[in-house]
């Protein structure tokens, strides 16, 4: 069973500002900047899931180290913020690494720091309110999805067809007019 996960990634300035600088675009990791603080595995977990070099970067505090444990490759992350899933991903390899965190996103060292560091193989952004999640079974009207949510199996399963990846690790090309389509967005890996 594919895990999904629900993350806000998007709420303040200094969030939309990570966002920009490793999920709107690929970075390249094979440079020096990354690439000397990977160990020999995670170079070649991030070699194997993205042999071009680049991927696209997301990250947690360590507080969130145990549900990390559980994911792998092909698990899916749908990111939120402003009541809205902004994009869908799924896992390449998850990495913990704090200093590759300090690295990719450069916090503020007063404030918490990541030492999660998630690529994804596949990635879409999207622009879903809330309200479509909340209308599939299951899930509740007025439910924020505050902090890392690691689905239960039903949950996982009923956001998984929703999104058309119930049975493949990349969507089927999507229907047009539904909010499903538009939570698989457009594919910009």
């Amino acid at each position: 069973m594919r895990h999904v996960v629900i993350q806000p990634s998007y709420g303040t300035p200094e969030a939309r500002r990570h966002w920009a600088d490793t999920l709107d675009r690929l970075v390249p990791f094979r440079d020096p900047r990354c690439a000397e603080v990977l160990t020999d595995d995670e170079r070649t977990a991030l070699e194997a899931a993205h042999p071009g070099g680049r991927a696209r970067f997301w990250g947690t505090t360590d507080k969130h180290d145990r549900k990390l444990d559980r994911l792998g490759a092909g698990d899916v992350v749908l990111l939120t913020g402003g009541k809205r899933v902004r994009a869908v991903g799924e896992i390449g390899c998850v990495l913990r690494n704090p200093e590759l965190a300090r690295r990719l996103w450069t916090p503020d060292p007063a404030k918490c720091l990541w030492s999660n560091v998630v690529s994804f193989r596949h990635y879409r952004a999207s622009d879903v309110p809330y309200e479509a999640v909340w209308a599939l079974p299951g899930f509740n009207a007025g439910d924020n999805f505050m902090g890392l949510r690691l689905l239960g199996e039903d949950k996982a399963a009923t956001i998984l067809s929703w999104l058309g990846l119930d049975h493949s690790a990349d969507p089927a090309p999507p229907s047009t007019g539904s909010a499903a389509t538009a939570a698989r967005g457009r594919r910009a890996d």
